[in-house]
């Protein structure tokens, strides 16, 4: 291969390998899209994304045409014809370039003793087809264990979700309320003729007909806007904000809900903003220095108190737990790939044991909201009943909310193909003495 730059194809089919090894898009799509032009990114990022959206539907295909699999040095090829394939089944690019161009790639990729493969496999699905999907994993595109689960979590609603999941999602905005109103948010993207409408539930939202560079943005740089999903925006509706309040925000983490508490409220008196995660810290701080806010950054496990909190009770705590992240997987479908069965009932603990650590740490007469971009119950609701079983001095409040369902213990939203994500979240108060 020499130092030759690698074809487009050949760079996606060793990220979609490396999701099948357990990274996410966002560990190795980056460095991937720094070997291409900048002009061709945007190309890579849409074969990525859409090979891991249909990856399950095409691995089923891709699996009845080859007579045996691949052996494991050659796997990445398997990966290039399933990019192919998403292209044949999914895209408008001519079937003539996929075919040579993937043949091409197979070379580079320094497997040219399976080039006869890859273009007999090709020009078979070209000419034949795409066969009717033999079960709701192909059809739907989703790992058998996931259909399952939501077949029984939401008989009524399990088709529509995983529907949902396979749609690409709304580029939605939060306008900085310490900024702009949003009407006048509004209208400043119609003289920049980006058509926009206001979210229907959450307050400062605006969702676009159509994702933009966030540079076309206006005021995007100074701080005017920043990019987050409806359900999302919806944490600060319910945590009853108001100045003089220290308000924690644990797992906090990229930081989008930081920067909206920040904005709902003038006058709080501190925002403390916890994440595990050294690598995802940073991005908080960015996302704070782009909208001219301050908070207290911590490193820190959320639930080892001990090891943070300075002994001053919290006013308000917004909990926004580590979860399958069942409810975003139309924008991360590498969830799809990544995610096990055996991953939600760990996940399940580490979020019960947030609750009660966190729940030590918030004043009498205090606020926290829970939430989850989660859509089983297991992480949701049912989490609330085992904590308030444990904690009888939880109060459950029932949010005076339009959107979501009522689930007894919290509000559950399904992701909706033109709005929001799937959330879930539940409202608690601790009486005074």
């Amino acid at each position: 291969m020499g130092d030759q730059p690698q074809p487009m194809r050949a760079i996606a089919a060793g990220v979609i390998l490396a999701v099948e090894n357990g990274q996410s898009l966002s560990q190795c799509l980056p460095p991937a899209l720094n070997r291409l032009a900048v002009h061709e990114r945007a190309e890579l990022q849409a074969l990525c994304f859409g090979t891991c959206r249909w990856f399950h539907r095409l691995d089923a295909e891709l699996s009845g045409r080859l007579k045996k699999p691949l052996r494991k040095p050659d796997r990445i090829v398997h990966h290039l014809m399933l990019v192919a394939l998403f292209q044949l089944r999914f895209s408008q690019q001519a079937t003539y370039a996929v075919l040579n161009e993937t043949v091409e790639a197979c070379r580079a990729l320094g497997k040219p003793h399976l080039t006869g493969l890859v273009n007999g496999v090709l020009r078979a699905a070209e000419r034949e087809g795409a066969p009717e999907p033999g079960d709701d994993a192909a059809r739907f595109s989703h790992s058998h264990w996931m259909v399952e689960k939501l077949r029984h979590n939401w008989p009524e609603d399990w088709q529509r979700i995983l529907e949902a999941n396979n749609t690409q999602a709304p580029m939605t905005l939060r306008v900085n309320a310490l900024r702009f109103a949003r009407d006048e948010y509004l209208a400043l993207l119609a003289e920049a003729g980006i058509d926009a409408s206001a979210t229907p539930f959450a307050p400062f939202g605006i969702q676009l007909a159509r994702p933009v560079p966030v540079d076309h943005l206006p005021w995007f740089a100074d701080g005017a806007v920043s990019v987050q999903d409806e359900a999302a925006q919806l944490s600060t509706t319910l945590m009853d904000l108001a100045p003089g309040q220290r308000v924690l925000d644990a797992c906090a983490a990229p930081g989008g809900k930081t920067c909206a508490i920040l904005e709902a409220c003038a006058g709080l008196a501190e925002v403390v903003a916890i994440d595990e995660s050294a690598d995802r810290l940073p991005r908080v701080q960015e996302n704070l220095e782009r909208l001219d806010l301050s908070a207290t950054l911590k490193q820190a496990d959320a639930a080892a108190t001990d090891t943070w909190w300075d002994g001053d009770p919290f006013d308000r705590i917004l909990l926004d737990v580590p979860c399958s992240a069942s409810g975003v997987i139309r924008r991360h479908p590498d969830i799809k790939m990544l995610r096990r069965e055996s991953d939600v009932t760990p996940l399940a603990a580490v979020q019960l044991g947030l609750l009660d650590a966190l729940w030590a740490i918030l004043k009498p007469g205090g606020r926290l909201v829970y939430a989850t971009c989660s859509v089983f119950p297991q992480e949701n609701h049912r989490i609330i009943q085992r904590f308030r079983k444990g904690q009888t001095d939880a109060v459950l409040v029932e949010p005076q909310a339009q959107w979501g369902r009522d689930m007894g213990a919290g509000r559950q939203l399904l992701p909706d193909p033109d709005s929001h994500d799937g959330f879930f979240y539940a409202v608690l108060e601790k009486p005074e003495p």
